[in-house]
């Protein structure tokens, strides 16, 4: 019997407390920072569970640490439980239905993200026990992965100085190793102050805070031929100034995401947006200040740790939907658009499938998918040699951010999704433990990977996490 089968069956013995969990942070879905409901219920499954807690870590009060075992190697397992606004939506309907009109809604699926890691890390901490084993596990709680880079924050402060590596992973459409390519980014807020006039009788008194704000986007939107092809740059305006249009407005406030491919390449394009906030101020006779919101790191492959993913994924299938499952996906699926389908496939590097609305499958490793989204985990995977996983947990083409994703996020296959991608983890944790050549070598692979470019925080040293004020986006 391999290592696997017995800690497979340490996950099937408590799945039903944890989807359990996983529906009632789905019921009180929180923003960025303010998971105070879903923390504690990931705090009082710690406390059952028999785990040593650690609350507040790096000062964030819905962050914490549950620990068990002595000596031996620390094998971090990463758990997410933040959502986001505006995507309130009943489960199992396949037809946009709020629950609460603009309401928060899990449409990233992150109540199944942490029940999930919280459900693995104590698998592994039965396994250990049973089995006499040295080694520590501990479950990460982390808010915040959606634009409020909690995990840099908690990198900051030390939180896994002494882990030996770390596993997490995300809801999605198939079964593979998360080898997609993450961006680094940052979030900077530019605030234009200028002179209110009445807009009539003296206009050329005033100086208009919106126009600065309207001239710094269209000069950004000009910067994005001369940028590399893997940045993004998306902005959102915070405050227009009013909704007097015979006023001169005298203040206006735009955030600004910028998206690279590493931190290298981040830095001197966060400094071209800002010489073009400063010309916007210019040209406007206005005054520019900006304030860092967050930001995070690209993420950092491990070649011996996705191996080993790859392995437990190989052993044990996809997951085993049913009729039901599919039956629910396929109402889902006919929501999206051809392209929402197709999309998820490229993603994923394999040839598209007409007609199948969930996974069946294990995505081979070499498979050369794409990607340019942004998480918190790549300041992890500086740090501790890190490796994730992508489990199938709704319809093929769901759009992330999207209604449809919330509205799976209690269904059978969101269940089996999370059960399966918990029992994928722990197997891989068990490995390292079993054969701590892997630990070696995955801190070896890392090692190489960062030499030339040793990680360097991408926050501010004087930046706090911002507490209380909403960055989900």
């Amino acid at each position: 019997m391999h290592n696997s089968e017995e800690i497979w069956r340490l996950v099937d013995a408590k799945k039903a407390e944890f989807i359990a969990l996983s529906d009632r942070v789905w019921g009180t879905p929180e923003l960025s920072y303010d998971e105070y409901k879903s923390a504690a219920e990931h705090g009082a499954m710690l406390e059952s569970q028999g785990f040593r807690i650690t609350r507040n870590v790096a000062g964030i009060p819905t962050a914490l640490m549950g620990e068990a075992g002595d000596d031996g190697p620390v094998i971090a397992v990463l758990g997410e439980y933040d959502a986001l606004p505006g995507l309130s939506q009943e489960a199992d309907i396949p037809e946009p239905k709020p629950i609460e009109a603009n309401g928060n809604g899990h449409g990233c699926g992150h109540n199944l993200l942490g029940s999930a890691s919280l459900l693995a890390a104590t698998a592994i901490k039965d396994y250990l026990a049973a089995n006499g084993l040295k080694g520590r596990v501990r479950y990460y709680g982390c808010p915040a992965e959606e634009g409020g880079a909690a995990k840099g924050f908690m990198v900051r402060s030390g939180a896994f100085d002494d882990v030996d590596i770390a596993i997490s992973w995300h809801p999605g459409h198939f079964s593979a190793v998360f080898t997609t390519k993450m961006l680094a980014n940052t979030r900077i807020n530019f605030t234009f102050t200028g002179r209110a006039s009445h807009a009539a009788a003296a206009p050329h008194l005033g100086r208009s805070a919106l126009d600065a704000v309207e001239l710094m986007n269209v000069g950004v939107n000009y910067m994005r031929e001369h940028m590399p092809d893997s940045a993004r740059v998306h902005y959102a305006l915070i405050d227009g100034g009013g909704v007097a249009p015979n006023v001169v407005q005298a203040r206006a406030e735009v955030c600004y995401l910028i998206r690279a491919s590493d931190l290298s390449e981040l830095m001197p394009l966060v400094e071209r947006v800002r010489k073009i906030a400063d010309g916007a101020a210019l040209m406007t006779e206005t005054k520019v200040s900006s304030r860092v919101l967050s930001a995070v790191s690209n993420l950092v492959g491990n070649t011996p740790l996705e191996a080993a993913l790859h392995a437990n994924l190989m052993r044990l299938g996809p997951p085993e939907f049913d009729a039901a499952d599919r039956e629910l996906a396929a109402k889902f699926q006919a929501t999206l658009t051809k392209e929402d389908i197709a999309a998820s496939y490229r993603h994923h590097g394999i040839k598209m499938e007409p007609g199948k609305a969930l996974c069946d499958q294990i995505v081979p490793l070499d498979a050369a998918g794409v990607g340019s989204g942004s998480t918190d985990v790549g300041d992890v995977s500086w740090v501790v040699p890190t490796v994730q996983l992508w489990g199938a947990t709704c319809a093929i083409g769901t759009p992330f951010h999207a209604w449809q994703f919330t509205g799976q996020g209690k269904s059978g296959m969101a269940h089996k999704g999370m059960v399966h991608a918990a029992k994928v983890m722990a197997g891989t944790a068990v490995d390292a433990l079993a054969d701590q050549s892997l630990i070696r070598r995955a801190k070896e692979d890392l090692a190489q990977r960062v030499a030339a470019t040793p990680y360097i925080c991408p926050l501010p040293p004087d930046l706090d996490p911002p507490i209380g004020v909403d960055k989900a986006a």
